[in-house]
């Protein structure tokens, strides 16, 4: 019989010294994944962590900056893998095909930030890998999307303004629809730990 993997992507500090962090939609990230992280330990599942690094970037992803460190209040046990990624899936860079095919994993669980971006990424790398894929929305972060054209040079109040900005809400909505029933199935933290949500 496979194991599950819980796939606790990018719940790093390096997100909340970014101007953008104040359009986060579930600044709670770290308690909602935390609740994850318990149930997972409960059932004896593996939890895998995973950090995004860009070294030499002087940015907040940068290891030398001192912000690619989890969120307080996460902390992995012993034993529980810790891997740095520099793509934005959490596969092409690492040996975490290697460390769930050590461990006879054959679901993982995938939270984290962001969203659309490295949660959503490594589902569907996941799924043609041949893994079955479970997404927690809920347990996934993210933020209002700047439109293409903007992106990079935009203030959070610009972003604001403009009117082909998606909301976190939207973006998170867009993931589900192109991750369900393709890449991954689509579940709720009350489904995954047995505990209501405190809204």
């Amino acid at each position: 019989m496979s194991r599950t993997a819980l796939i606790v992507i990018d719940v790093q500090e390096s997100f909340r010294v970014r101007p953008n962090w104040q359009l986060v939609n579930h600044p709670d990230i770290a308690e909602r994944v935390d609740r994850l992280v318990r149930a997972a330990r409960d059932k004896g599942d593996l939890v895998v962590w995973v950090l995004h690094t860009e070294p030499g970037t002087g940015g907040a992803f940068d290891p030398a900056e001192g912000q690619v460190r989890l969120i307080d209040g996460l902390e992995p046990l012993p034993g529980e893998p810790v891997v740095t990624k520099t793509s934005h899936n959490a596969f092409t860079t690492t040996n975490l095909q290697q460390l769930l095919t050590q461990h006879g994993v054959g679901e993982i669980v995938v939270c984290g930030i962001r969203t659309e971006q490295c949660c959503e990424t490594t589902a569907r790398v996941g799924s043609d890998l041949g893994y079955d894929v479970v997404f927690v929305t809920e347990a996934t972060a993210t933020m209002a999307l700047a439109h293409w054209s903007i992106r990079d040079e935009a203030s959070v109040e610009e972003i604001l303004a403009d009117p082909r900005t998606l909301t976190a809400e939207q973006v998170a909505e867009r993931t589900e629809y192109a991750l369900a029933g393709r890449f991954a199935t689509i579940r709720t933290l009350d489904e995954l730990t047995g505990v209501p949500v405190s809204s």
